[in-house]
């Protein structure tokens, strides 16, 4: 009896070893993020299910995802109108959209979560969304700021929940990181580097560390430039073209927070600190408090540190 068994224990641990082959993906935040996540994956073959809480959001990210599929279509095929055509419809036809997410993850394999920023509100859905999705189902965020490991926590599947962070515009973008906590499996870390490529992506692994490896390094430099201004070292139109120009970068840091909201970094700076009071990386700056409590947000809102039309 004990021979007999040894092949299929054999068997049902090599099965268990198998990455999931990523077919069928659903995408919770119908924003800029989660649109752009669900229309690289939709051209890229994937059937997904875009989710988001009203019909009017969902309306307006698939005319979103179609206007940006057909700047994509004639810079790629600009010789093939034709071709490009097709690309666009064969797009849209994998792309489906959902006010409800509990009767959609029942049949899918992974799901991508983009709302807003908040460790409560991303819990709850990854808490009741444990309950109905399948047992091979792999769950990952897209947070920028929040660990992955306290997102995991709200669910009984925290060995096939990792992140996967993408970076905005999503289809121009070619790095995600993902990230591996320490109760991720590694079947789930191999199925989600696998299904950053199969978009087209360059993944990089990082473990979950706060900012994981891009914005551990970006936001400290944004803090520490208008730490620079705020000392009257230099002025801020000097910071950004000295970083332009003597360090290469498209943006200066005045102008990549503007870019980026400065309410957002605000938002990562105020997290950081509350876990690392002593690191002085993540000392808030009073000048960004400011311009954030009279909404100059950035470009968003039209003055940020900058005026923009």
């Amino acid at each position: 009896m004990a021979f007999a068994t040894r092949p299929f224990v054999r068997l049902a641990s090599t099965a268990a070893a198998k990455k999931l082959v990523v077919k069928h993906l659903t995408v919770i935040g119908g924003g800029l993020m989660g649109a752009g996540i669900a229309q690289i994956a939709a051209a890229t073959g994937h059937t997904v299910i875009l989710v988001d809480q009203s019909n009017e959001i969902l309306n307006k990210s698939k005319q979103g995802i179609e206007d940006s599929l057909k700047r994509l279509a004639k810079k790629k095929f600009a010789d093939k109108p034709e071709a490009g055509a097709e690309f666009i419809e064969k797009t849209l036809k994998n792309l489906t959209v959902s006010t409800d997410p509990v009767s959609v993850v029942h049949s899918t394999d992974l799901v991508v979560e983009a709302i807003v920023e908040n460790l409560a509100a991303k819990n709850e859905l990854f808490k009741t969304l444990d309950k109905f999705a399948p047992e091979h189902t792999i769950f990952a965020s897209n947070t920028s700021s929040l660990p992955i490991t306290d997102i995991a926590n709200a669910t009984t599947r925290q060995d096939r929940f990792g992140g996967l962070h993408f970076f905005n515009p999503v289809p121009l973008m070619k790095l995600v990181e993902v990230v591996k906590t320490p109760m991720t499996s590694q079947k789930t870390f191999e199925s989600l580097m696998d299904f950053s490529k199969a978009l087209g992506k360059n993944p990089v692994s990082c473990k979950d560390t706060p900012g994981f490896i891009v914005n551990r390094l970006l936001v400290p430099y944004l803090m520490e430039a208008a730490r620079l201004f705020e000392r009257g070292d230099a002025s801020k139109e000097d910071i950004d073209i000295a970083m332009k120009l003597g360090a290469g970068y498209p943006m200066g840091p005045f102008e990549l927070l503007d870019y980026v909201g400065l309410d957002t970094s605000k938002y990562i700076i105020d997290g950081w600190h509350l876990l690392e009071p002593d690191n002085p990386l993540f000392a808030p700056s009073p000048l960004l408090n400011q311009l954030v409590e009279e909404k100059k947000l950035g470009k968003k809102t039209g003055e940020g540190f900058y005026k923009h039309n």
